[in-house]
């Protein structure tokens, strides 16, 4: 909204409709005054716990996280009202409630987070690893200016992670498992049973014939909802990123060599491995004196059993340099000859003496094969110092009216038209449109917009811009039965298949619940039964589909029921159940065991959160929230 009152203000027309407007701004405030304002007798907080608020603008935050992460999780375009639908807005809101609360509980409870516990926790988390597999400070802060983080901020928020955790581990703990419960799992997970059982298919269901037209048109209209048109729109595109941008016939052959050696060992090859052997010491004198007895001509084996050192102690691996975990130990290893042995190496865990027994070269593809893609790679860099550049200027010209296709033009990048698209991303033939980027944020946008709105460029995650206009809307409508007339005597035509199925299986059920016996029964169909043993509930045999299984498990033993499959029906009858004994002392109750173990410390947990808040007090404000999200009515 600003840059568009910012753009309207860079004419004369424009500064003087900004001057009206802002004017009766301030006559309203003179009418009705500003002193609510400034009394705080408007609440903007979305929550209240005990003392502390929620803003607006946290919440806000959350839920556009949120929000992204559901539509980079489940790959489809999620409308806000479909995520509202789904509860997104109500469980952000109770995970904020849940951690100001348990920060407050913290609080009162004084427990604390050094300042070394939250830099280890940071320097060992693999999302702030560089290629070197050690902590990246340039890695870290972009992954922090790219989610919109201060470092301060990140450290903030760790420390409180923390403090949470130390608190749940302290009330959960490691709780008992009823015997009861991991019987109950057990009988679960291994009750075996035995059925037999006749597949029908649409070859059970007799000669369908062609429907009529009142027969189409009552089905049509039953289901018209299903044969919908949806919303479709039009757009035009334009994407700024380092691609876009790059020139790599700008970038000569000696800068491409130079980065070449650079990155050859680890990007263009395999790099060399070490298989390195090594004894710690418990001082620095014992490792002198340890690397005089092999100079003098211990064997570094006699120097291993000497100490007590077993073979897997020894033997630390075959590793990359950069894999080695230890800066100095990997310097060390990586300098030595085949078979050679170190000085004393002042190690993460104390002094080392290494040696190196095998040494596997590294290999890379010579740089006439990779030229191209190393220009390309080295352009593209360079132009990452240009997008804001670019960006500024191109935000200039939409600010002068200037069309995104006149821009695209004068500036050498490629305007992209899109005739229709609904929002699952998907053309009229409801094929999916594979060349849109960022489809997950870019489709919603088109659908927010409007034909003539002023949108804002969207940033993607490799720090680009995408500009778009809506050209075309053609809403959502009731497509009429000549329209579909093929695909809904085809639904007709599957839906009197099943039909006809459901009803053969029903009274075949009931004979055999009856007293009839499966091979008459089955006989009378022209089928042959079959029989299948050993079945358990996670079982997802080609011949006996999921459903057909759960449905086996619900039924009582000696009786018969059926089950709809992807190809027709499947009539059964359960002939036996039987459950192993339950032993405590394998592998698998183990696993269960943890597993439940889990299950009762999160119950745990959850219960004394629930508890926490009640004590604390919490108090919403859906209005607020509402408006937090723009989801006002």
């Amino acid at each position: 909204m600003l840059q568009g009152i910012n753009r309207i203000g860079r004419s004369w027309v424009g500064r003087v409709v900004v001057g009206v407007l802002f004017g009766f701004l301030i006559i309203s405030f003179a009418i009705w005054g500003i002193g609510d304002i400034f009394r705080g007798q408007v609440r903007t907080q979305v929550a209240t716990v005990g003392k502390q608020d929620i803003t607006a603008e946290a919440y806000r935050t959350a839920y556009q996280n949120e929000y992204q992460s559901l539509i980079r999780r489940t790959r489809q375009s999620i409308t806000p009202e479909q995520a509202r639908a789904l509860g997104l807005d109500r469980s952000v809101l109770a995970r904020l409630v849940t951690e100001t609360a348990l920060d407050q509980k913290a609080r009162e409870l004084k427990l604390t987070v050094s300042d070394q516990q939250v830099v280890d926790a940071i320097q060992n988390d693999p999302n702030f690893r560089g290629p070197s597999g050690e902590f990246d400070r340039a890695q870290f802060t972009d992954l922090l200016r790219s989610n919109g983080l201060s470092e301060a901020q990140y450290v903030r928020d760790q420390r409180a992670v923390m403090a949470r955790l130390q608190l749940a581990e302290a009330v959960s703990g490691e709780p008992p498992v009823p015997t009861a419960m991991r019987e109950a799992v057990h009988r679960f997970q291994n009750e075996r049973r035995s059925l037999d059982y006749v597949a029908l298919t649409p070859a059970q269901a007799g000669e369908i014939p062609v429907p009529t037209e009142a027969q189409l048109q009552s089905f049509f209209d039953e289901r018209k909802a299903t044969y919908r048109a949806p919303e479709y729109r039009g757009f035009t595109y334009l994407v700024l990123d380092a691609a876009a941008l790059a020139k790599p016939e700008a970038v000569t052959d000696e800068e491409a060599r130079r980065h070449y050696e650079q990155v050859a060992s680890t990007r263009f090859g395999t790099p060399e491995r070490r298989t390195v052997q090594q004894i710690v010491f418990p001082t620095v004198e014992e490792a002198n004196a340890a690397k005089e007895k092999l100079q003098a001509g211990t064997s570094f084996e006699e120097l291993a059993k000497e100490r007590n050192v077993d073979e897997a102690t020894l033997n630390l691996g075959t590793f990359a340099k950069a894999e080695m975990i230890d800066p100095a130990a990997a310097e060390a290893a990586f300098a030595l000859a085949e078979g050679a042995v170190s000085d004393p190496v002042p190690g993460r865990f104390g002094p080392v003496i290494l040696r190196v027994t095998k040494i596997e070269p590294g290999s890379r593809k010579p740089y006439d094969e990779v030229a191209a893609e190393v220009k390309r790679e080295l352009a593209t860099e360079r132009a990452k110092a240009e997008i804001e550049r670019v960006h500024d200027a191109i935000e200039d010209q939409r600010a002068g009216a200037k069309p995104l296709a006149e821009i695209a033009r004068e500036r050498g990048l490629t305007l992209v038209t899109v005739a229709a698209i609904d929002r699952g991303g998907r053309d009229k033939a409801g094929n999916p449109v594979a060349t849109i980027p960022e489809p997950t944020t870019l489709v919603p946008a088109v659908f927010r917009s409007d034909v003539g709105a002023d949108n804002e460029a969207l940033r993607t995650p490799g720090g680009g811009y995408i500009w778009y206009d809506v050209t075309g809307v053609e809403p959502a409508r009731d497509r009429t039965l000549a329209e579909v007339r093929d695909r809904v005597a085809e639904d007709w035509k599957a839906d009197e298949v099943q039909r006809r199925l459901a009803d053969k299986a029903r009274e075949m059920v009931e004979k055999l619940n009856g007293g009839a016996e499966m091979a008459a029964v089955a006989g009378e169909a022209g089928l042959t039964p079959v029989s299948a043993g050993d079945v358990t509930r996670a079982d997802a045999r080609p011949d006996l589909p999921r459903a057909v299984v759960t449905r086996a498990f619900a039924t009582p033993v000696g009786k018969a029921a059926d089950a709809a499959t992807e190809t027709g029906r499947t009539v059964f009858k359960v002939t036996a159940a039987s459950v192993p004994p339950f032993v405590t002392s394998t592998q698998q109750a183990a696993a269960v065991e943890n597993q439940l173990r889990q299950a009762v410390a999160e119950d745990l947990f959850s219960q004394y959160v629930a508890e926490v808040e009640r004590q604390i007090g919490v108090r919403t404000y859906p209005e607020n929230m509402r408006r937090a999200i723009g989801a006002e009515s």
